[in-house]
Order: C-alpha cells, then sequence, then structure tokens
C-alpha cells in the first residue's frame, strides 16, 4: 500500500457526504488536501480541523460552469501545489422523470457538464503534469444505476465517464500514473436521499482505495460493495488483484 504521507490530493465535492469523508481519511494518512467546493465557506470548518494534520487549501469552484473550472485550476497551479491525486467525487442528479418521455434536453446538458466535462477537464489539466513527475492516481466516481430512463440524464452521464477514464488509462501503461473508477453505491447523501440503504460511512474505503494502490494499473472499476468492513489495508490488496477488462 502507497505511503500518502506529503502528497497532495485534489478532492471536488469536499464540503459534505462522501467527498468530505474521503477528505477526511486522507488527512489521517498524512495526505496534504485541496478541497474544492462551490464555495469556500462550506469547506472552512473541515479545513480548519484538518489543518491540524495537514497542509490544507479551499478551492471555490462550481463544476456546472466550464469557466469556474478553468479559474479554480489557474489558483491551484498559482498555488504551486502538485496534484498527486485527484478524487473527482463532485456529482449531481438533476431529477428523477416519471414520465422519462418528456425527459427534457436540460437534464443532459447539466448532467453531462457536471458529472462528465469538468472532472475530464481536470484530468486532462492534471494528468499530464503527474505523468511528468512520474507519479499520480486518479479515482473517477461512477454510479451503477442501470436500466432506469427515470434517471437518463445522470446514468448516461456516468456512463460516458467510465467509457473515458478506461479510454485514457489504455494510455496511461508504464507513465506511473492510473486513472481508475470507483462506485459509492447508492448511500444517504444529499444526491442519494435519505431513503438510501446505506449509510455514506460504507462507501469507504473502497472510495480512496485507488489511491492507494502501489501498482499504476488503469480501467479498473473498484465498487465500494466489494470493500465492505475491510480495513484499507485489506481493501488495497483486494484491489491490487483486480483486474480491468476492457483491455
Amino acid at each position: 500500500m502507497l505511503n500518502l504521507e506529503g502528497k497532495w490530493a485534489l478532492v471536488t465535492g469536499a464540503s459534505r457526504g462522501i467527498g468530505r469523508l474521503a477528505a477526511e481519511a486522507l488527512a489521517a494518512h498524512g495526505c496534504n488536501l485541496i478541497l474544492l467546493s462551490r464555495d469556500t465557506a462550506h469547506t472552512a470548518a473541515l479545513a480548519e480541523t484538518l489543518s491540524e494534520k495537514v497542509q490544507v487549501r479551499e478551492v471555490a469552484c462550481d463544476l456546472a460552469d466550464a469557466a469556474s473550472v478553468e479559474k479554480a485550476i489557474a489558483e491551484i497551479d498559482a498555488a504551486g501545489v502538485p496534484v498527486d491525486i485527484l478524487l473527482n467525487n463532485a456529482g449531481v442528479q438533476i431529477a428523477y422523470r416519471t414520465d422519462y418521455w418528456q425527459t427534457p434536453v436540460s437534464d443532459y446538458a447539466a448532467s453531462f457538464q457536471i458529472n462528465t466535462i469538468s472532472p475530464m477537464m481536470l484530468c486532462y489539466h492534471f494528468i499530464p503534469k503527474m505523468i511528468a513527475r512520474g507519479f499520480g492516481r486518479v479515482v473517477n466516481t461512477t454510479s451503477g444505476i442501470r436500466l432506469e430512463p427515470e434517471q437518463a440524464g445522470y446514468s448516461a452521464s456516468k456512463a460516458a465517464l467510465d467509457k473515458v477514464t478506461i479510454d485514457l488509462g489504455s494510455k496511461l501503461e508504464g507513465t506511473g500514473v492510473a486513472v481508475n473508477l470507483t462506485d459509492p453505491g447508492w448511500c444517504r447523501t444529499d444526491l442519494g436521499g435519505p431513503h438510501a440503504p446505506n449509510a455514506p460511512e460504507s462507501a469507504l474505503p473502497g472510495v480512496i482505495v485507488g489511491a492507494f494502490i502501489a501498482q499504476p494499473k488503469s480501467g479498473r472499476y473498484f465498487p465500494a460493495g466489494a470493500f465492505y468492513d475491510m480495513t484499507l489495508e485489506e481493501a488495497v490488496e483486494k484491489a491490487e488483484a483486480m483486474q480491468c477488462s476492457a483491455y
């Protein structure tokens, strides 16, 4: 299992839910953090707490706005800190359309911007820098939703993220950089709703295991459910043995 002490991790959606839990877990292992949220006021308390253990920076970014993403990238670059780990955790489920024949175009446009385009903007910017340094771990958060046209915008945007993640990963062999997928499962978060069967805490260690893998193999899928009740060390050992079936 990798020792991430002193590395820098960029966590999107870090102000609450699974993103917050992931940030706390990384900090517990000595990883410095860049906390991304729509407003730094949302991460202020978390940053104050975690700064007792590690270095923390806060960056405001609205993933629904490409210009905001570009501004956040420029701010991170200007800070002069390397992004060694990228957790594209933030996402949005626009609506549940019981009458899915009336699904508006806006469901797709908003979902793809937040769930696919913005995460890939971050990937395209920071992965080449990781390659230049010979190290990087990227974990993109997908969804296990299937056969539900009621959530077409959300599920399609996550399927697209799966595709580009796996395709991009096929180019990274030998670079020291790995890009993989995780699925936190249906959790009681703002996205999952209050009636979801799983507590947000159940998503760990699954959602962060891809940051700790020693072997930089890409294109793998790490569903949180595969690591329930495991220690991080046990989860990493299991994740190391998983293969990518796409190529």
